[in-house]
């Protein structure tokens, strides 16, 4: 196994946009910067594929062309019931629409050219310290990195351990995640999130004239349908009139889903072992929580100031590790704690029908509850 006799100053594990982002920012400050990412570019993820106007500038600054890209500006929500209610609202701050595909593939160009070594197909097996710095080996090589990072989402490594006491109740919470991009009628500017038993549905444009149908279920539901994602959908998701709308009258880019199990949405831990960790590799967090991927690109700002301050001499690792915590919680505790308030009125058929049409009779009240979703621009 060859063994490479650079040392770089930051390896990243993972190829997702916390990842990505992390990773440019340091290579704008001159630091040689290493990533490991087991698929190649560009490839689809199970995603809601919705990002808040919060990251629109910050996404701008590590050089995404945004204007030229033409994607669709949302600032209409629907969200339905089961029985059919339909609650209407105007998001204040909105965000856009871009798929996984184009996104992540934009944001590995531009790390390449800013001088990021990506290491595209290629599945990190180990890491270990060894004094100054840690070693990192994939399957036929081995690096040196001052400092390591995992971006690998929700699957945690067998080389990573973390500290963390797992919950019984939340780990028996186990769901799927299903994507399909689909051509459908709804306005560009709108998007909606449709109720049904034990989870719900996005939909909404995103580039090219695709539009994101993404849903989250438990893996209960699934079981109870012989394992057929097809029948669940036809038996569970259907009896929401919208849905049954969408999967009988929209035009399918690919039959088959892209689908992920067992989601556990938890918050685990910002470190392990000296390594940072960021992206759902943090914690996989409740979609209701509001805009994960905004949330992603957020957390990689803030690891970055850290990071930056180590390299240069001006904290020691020990603080920037305390101090990436302390922002992370900081950033994220008011999102997440109302998130999870919210996460308990959706995907039931009674409360759900119930809340919306409340909801509807307030809407500042629903102004309010949306904003806790979307955070501030960075």
């Amino acid at each position: 196994m060859e063994t490479q006799e650079k040392v770089y100053e930051c390896a990243i594990i993972g190829g997702g946009l916390a990842g990505l982002c992390l990773s440019i920012q340091l290579a704008d400050k001159g630091y040689s910067v290493l990533l490991f990412e087991k698929n190649k570019f560009p490839f689809h993820k199970v995603c809601g594929e919705y990002i808040s106007m919060e990251s629109r500038d910050f996404l701008i600054g590590l050089g995404l062309p945004y204007r030229e890209l033409n994607l669709p500006v949302i600032n209409t929500l629907g969200i339905s019931s089961e029985q059919g209610f339909m609650l209407e609202h105007q998001l204040e701050m909105g965000g856009f629409g871009i798929s996984r595909f184009t996104l992540d593939n934009q944001l590995f160009e531009i790390a390449e050219s800013k001088g990021v070594k990506v290491m595209q197909g290629s599945r990190v097996t180990d890491v270990a310290e060894t004094g100054s710095d840690y070693q990192i080996q994939t399957s036929d090589s081995v690096f040196r990195a001052r400092i390591v990072c995992g971006s690998y989402g929700k699957y945690t490594p067998q080389f990573i351990h973390l500290k963390q006491v797992v919950n019984p109740e939340i780990e028996a919470n186990n769901y799927i995640g299903v994507k399909y991009h689909i051509k459908a009628s709804l306005p560009p500017n709108r998007i909606e999130l449709h109720n049904f038993k034990d989870g719900y549905c996005g939909v909404s444009k995103v580039d090219r004239d695709w539009y994101c149908l993404c849903y989250l279920t438990t893996a209960n539901n699934l079981l109870q349908n012989g394992k057929d994602i097809k029948l669940m959908e036809q038996n569970v998701l259907y009896k929401n009139p919208y849905l049954k709308a969408y999967f009988t009258e929209s035009e399918f880019v690919n039959e088959q889903p892209l689908v992920i199990s067992n989601v556990h949405f938890n918050k685990k831990q910002t470190d392990t072992d000296g390594i940072f960790l960021l992206g759902d590799a943090a914690g996989s967090i409740t979609p209701l929580c509001g805009n994960g991927m905004s949330m992603a690109m957020r957390a990689s700002k803030l690891l970055a100031t850290e990071l930056i301050l180590f390299v240069e001499n001006k904290q020691t690792k020990e603080q920037a590790l305390k101090n990436y915590q302390n922002a992370w919680n900081h950033a994220f505790k008011t999102r997440i704690t109302a998130g999870y308030h919210l996460q308990n009125l959706f995907g039931k058929r009674t409360t759900t029908d119930l809340a919306l049409r409340a909801l509807s009779k307030m809407p500042r009240l629903t102004g309010k509850l949306v904003s806790l979703t979307h955070g501030d621009v960075f």
